[in-house]
């Protein structure tokens, strides 16, 4: 008799054997929803700690100094949470920001996401809908790279994808992941400026695939954080489209105009169907590459039966 497994499942024989000698708190601390809860607690320890801590930031840093130090600060806060908690969480703990893997993985994103913010301002352009009338001030510079790009890149990549993807997908298997990830990032952006229901619907859709996939094809944080970098970025900067909702100055000084299904209104083209089909094409193409290489997780029932499958088989 033979059984086939995925190599996510072979992992499952080492820890059905552990599982016997470990301690019964352990168990429980290692079933993917406890797991879960976990990381959330951890995460929102962090934030208590970095929002207390910033209140301590000397006055009359300057607008900009004052921005860059308070996101780096977050970010160092969650890196660490992630180095010193995440990782060994979880009956397969793993790290999501391997060093060796940063600079290659973010750059590869960084470029990706604003090659995309790109094609979809040039469909745009090519639509009517798109202008630039003239020179930005590019005044946001420091805000759209520090807290559009960086900390909102690494902040809420480690979150929705590090925290809510990885243990949704160890229970319930990739695809509910991906869904249940995705509404929640697309509906968190639900209270932004200028937002509409389409807007959330549409940055779940494309967004919520395009990060989640990245996640699931290299099973890291970097690909996500610089593909979500990337695009905030270029989006603000470049081309002077707002941000999620958010007005900025970027280098250009842009205008949407016409219907706001190809324009995304005031919201940006994040809430356009421009923006949708091709950051949604770029996504699904990103979900192929996962399946093809066995990076699609089964849910936690479907694993235990295989496994329990494979050690009738090799007791026979």
């Amino acid at each position: 008799m033979t059984i086939d497994i995925d190599k996510n499942e072979n992992a499952l024989d080492v820890i059905g054997a552990a599982a016997v000698t470990k301690p019964a708190w352990r168990k429980v601390a290692d079933f993917p929803l406890v797991t879960l809860l976990i990381a959330v607690a951890g995460a929102a320890a962090v934030l208590a700690g970095v929002t207390f801590g910033l209140k301590f930031l000397p006055s009359g840093l300057g607008g900009s100094l004052d921005m860059s130090i308070r996101a780096l600060i977050t970010v160092l806060a969650f890196f660490g949470l992630s180095k010193i908690l995440l990782r060994h969480l979880g009956e397969d703990p793993r790290d999501d920001l391997p060093i060796h893997i940063a600079a290659r993985d973010v750059s590869y994103g960084f470029l990706g996401g604003g090659a995309l913010m790109t094609l979809v301002v040039g469909v745009a352009a090519i639509l009517g809908v798109y202008r630039i009338a003239g020179l930005g001030g590019g005044t946001d510079f420091v805000m759209i790279v520090m807290q559009a790009g960086i900390m909102a890149g690494f902040v809420e990549e480690l979150l929705l994808r590090g925290i809510l993807f990885r243990w949704i997908e160890q229970f319930a298997g990739s695809w509910a992941a991906l869904a249940i990830s995705s509404l929640a990032f697309g509906f968190g952006h639900a209270a932004n400026d200028n937002a509409t229901l389409f807007s959330s619907i549409a940055i779940a859709i494309e967004a919520g695939i395009l990060l989640g996939a990245a996640y699931m094809l290299t099973k890291s944080l970097w690909l996500a954080v610089g593909v979500h970098a990337g695009w905030n970025v270029v989006q603000g900067f470049v081309w002077d489209v707002p941000i999620s909702g958010h007005q900025v100055d970027g280098l250009v000084d842009a205008r949407l105009s016409g219907p706001e299904i190809l324009s995304g209104g005031a919201f940006g083209l994040e809430a356009s169907v421009i923006g949708l089909a091709i950051a949604t094409t770029a996504g699904i193409w990103l979900l192929s590459m996962a399946y093809r290489r066995g990076h699609i997780v089964k849910p936690w029932w479907t694993r235990r039966k295989i496994a329990r499958l494979k050690a009738v088989a090799i007791s026979q």
